[in-house]
């Protein structure tokens, strides 16, 4: 889907169930090899590896056991406000309003599970802005 002229991409995935990480990783390196993920199972190893790596993207989700999504979006836009952050969540009804809440103050895709990776790929790169 991207441009073999183009730089690999840097993908953080923060999310506590490992079927997520793991189903993200391998569809993405099978779909588009300039994509590289990076795994974190919680908010705060998920700031520190945006403190302290480059990352191009963000994908989270919602409800994790240390940092709520709504939390890390804020706290990932204070160390990088640049960074497009895509939020996750297998949730019908979100009892924190933490889409509502996250949506006024900037977030811009929510991808709902189960999900289909080329959906995914579709909001990296809008997120990105790179043409499909």
């Amino acid at each position: 889907m991207f441009d073999d002229n183009k730089r690999e991409i840097v993908l953080l995935v923060t999310d506590d169930e490992t079927d997520i990480l793991e189903l993200v990783e391998s569809e993405l390196s099978e779909m588009d090899d300039t994509i590289r993920v990076i795994k974190a199972n919680m908010g705060y190893q998920a700031l520190s590896i945006i403190q302290n790596s480059h990352i191009d993207i963000l994908l989270t989700d919602i409800a994790m056991p240390d940092l709520d999504g709504y939390e890390l979006y804020q706290r990932a836009k204070e160390i990088r406000p640049d960074l497009p952050i895509i939020m996750m969540t297998g949730f019908g009804y979100d009892p924190n309003h933490t889409v509502v809440n996250t949506k006024k103050i900037g977030l811009k895709d929510v991808l709902f599970k189960p999900f289909e990776v080329c959906t995914l790929l579709k909001m990296i790169n809008k997120s990105l802005g790179i043409k499909d």
